[in-house]
Parts: C-alpha cells; structure tokens; sequence
C-alpha cells in the first residue's frame, strides 16, 4: 500500500533491465571482434538478412516514393510550388523514409525470427547444450547475426534511397505531367553526399538495435512457447520505438540548427 514502495520496486526492475541490457551488448561486441568467426554462419545470415529483405524493402520504397510524389504535389500546388516535389521527395527518401521504414520492416522481418529462433533454442536448452560443448551462444548465434546486419542494412537502405525516388520519379513524370530533365537536375542540385550519409549512418544503428533487440529477448526467453510469444513481441516492439528514438537523435546531431 506504500506508493513509495511501489515506485522503488519500478525503478530498481527498470534499472536492473538497463543494466541486462547493457552487459548484453557489451558481451555480443566483444565477440564480433574477437576469434574464432564462423563464416558460414556469417554468410547464411547475410543472404537471410540481406537478400532474402531486398522484395518488402523494394516494395515499400518505391509505394512510399509515389505516394509522396503525389502529396507533396497536392500540397505544393496550392501555393504555385510545384517545381519543389522533386527536392522534397528526394530529401524526405534519403534523410528519413528509407532508412526509417527499411528498419521497422526489417524489424518486423529479422528481428521477430531471430527472437523466435534463439528463443525456442532457449526453452528447449539447446543453449546449454551448446555450452555443455565448448560452444559459446554469444560466439556462434548472436556474433553473426550483429556482424550480417549491420553491414547489409546500409546496403538495402541505399537500394531503399535509389528504388524510392526512382518510384516518386515515375509518378512526377508519368502521371503529374513533369519535364523528365527539368526533373533529374532538380533532384541531383538538391540532393548533397551528407544526405546519404546521414540515411547510412541511421540503417547501421537501427540493424545493431534490430539484431540486439531480437538475440537480447531471444537468449533471456523463459516459459515454454508463450514464452517465447512474448519475447517474440518484446523484439519488434522495443526495436521500432528504439528506432524511431535514436531517429530523432542522429537527426539532431546531422541537422540541427
């Protein structure tokens, strides 16, 4: 009945957690860097991460490239701005669209079947058995993983930047009735290197969280299937408002006034 006991009791498991969480990733970089590398795991990860992604990331760029074609249009027109789609359009791609939404479909991709795959292995103590062996879980499940996602992320990010333009291109020339010259020069004058950059930097921070997120509440999974339910919800919520968190900082560091 204590309310103060009841705000300790919040604090002391929400600092607990923090602190799980950071030995977590303390311990899963600390095996991406050091011997031995299981390469064929490493290669199987980047083809399921990277490849096996490049469909729904396509999909959604370039959907989300003509629908801010024709927006922007709709808004702009009001104001005799017509001229400015293209700039907006490649702005919002690089800077924002692409990188965010290829994180939260990845997300919901990788992340839940990692959590799910790791998750069962720890309800069925395959991990133990894998220790029982010599073998570190850190080392041969959660190292590859981390090492596949945040090199093919920026990868599938800059395929994001190129097919979502390539769609709001395609809706500005085709159906809005743009010059496809005038069209190209403006969005090349526009779009800068730091631009892209910025788009870059975003994919490998959301694919640490992404596969930190999905291997953290994987390995910790407890309780039979509904265990690892959960731990499979815990991944792709914390991950995307992680995401969408850390999206507002890097902006802030790249553009702020």
């Amino acid at each position: 009945m204590n309310p103060f006991a009841s705000i300790g009791r919040t604090v002391i498991a929400f600092a607990n957690h923090i602190g799980r969480i950071t030995i977590f990733t303390s311990r899963s970089l600390y095996h991406c860097f050091t011997p031995p590398f299981y390469w064929h795991l490493l290669i199987r990860q980047i083809i399921e991460i990277g490849f096996y992604s490049l469909p729904v990331v396509g999909m959604t760029a370039i959907f989300t490239g003509m629908v801010l074609a024709l927006q922007s249009y709709t808004g702009f027109a009001r104001f005799n701005a017509e001229g400015a789609v293209a700039g907006v359009v490649v702005l919002s791609i690089t800077r924002e669209l692409a990188p965010v939404l290829a994180g939260l479909m990845v997300s919901g991709r990788i992340g839940a079947a990692m959590a799910a795959e790791i998750g069962t292995m720890s309800v069925t103590e395959q991990l133990d058995a894998l220790k029982t062996l010599s073998t570190d879980p850190f080392k041969y499940l959660i190292a590859p993983r981390i090492i596949a996602g945040i090199l093919m992320l920026p990868i599938l990010v800059l395929v994001a930047d190129i097919v979502g333009v390539f769609g709001g291109y395609l809706i500005s020339i085709y159906k809005l009735g743009f010059n496809s010259t005038i069209y190209l020069e403006r969005t090349w004058e526009i779009l800068e290197p730091i631009d892209v950059i910025s788009g870059l930097v975003k994919a490998s921070v959301f694919r640490l969280i992404i596969s930190l997120m999905g291997c953290f509440h994987g390995y910790h999974s407890r309780g039979g299937a509904q265990g690892v339910g959960a731990a499979t919800t815990n991944a792709v919520v914390s991950a995307s408002v992680l995401i969408l968190a850390f999206n507002y900082v890097i902006t802030e560091l790249y553009f702020a006034i």
